[in-house]
């Protein structure tokens, strides 16, 4: 999965990402806890509380914004590593971070 993703992550910034469900905002609260001070998600729940109160879809989304705030993508980030880190005190490598947070993310 790790690999898949970055090899997506290379396609251009405004490249649309068509997830076929609405799991976005469910996705942002995994990510504010894995990166509790990124302001991009912050941002983006308050964007997207808003579109489901309007009953408007989150979706789609841009692959610049899904590194922004997309954990799975962010692996390499300080914030994300050191996460893991917590979670897993052995985790080094890119892939390993991206396990540990999926492991997580599954018990979420």
């Amino acid at each position: 999965m790790h690999a898949s993703l970055q090899k997506l992550a290379q396609l251009p910034a405004t490249t649309r990402v068509c997830p076929a469900h609405e799991y976005t905002l469910a996705n942002l609260r995994f990510a504010q806890a894995v990166e509790p001070d990124n302001a991009r998600i912050q941002a983006y729940v308050s964007t997207c509380q808003n579109l489901r109160a309007q009953n408007l879809p989150t979706l789609p989304s841009t692959l610049a914004l899904e590194l922004d705030v997309n954990p799975f993508l962010r692996v390499h980030q300080p914030q994300v590593r050191q996460s893991a880190l917590e979670r897993t005190p052995q985790t080094l490598s890119d892939a390993q971070v991206f396990a540990t947070l999926r492991a997580w993310k599954n018990q979420f």
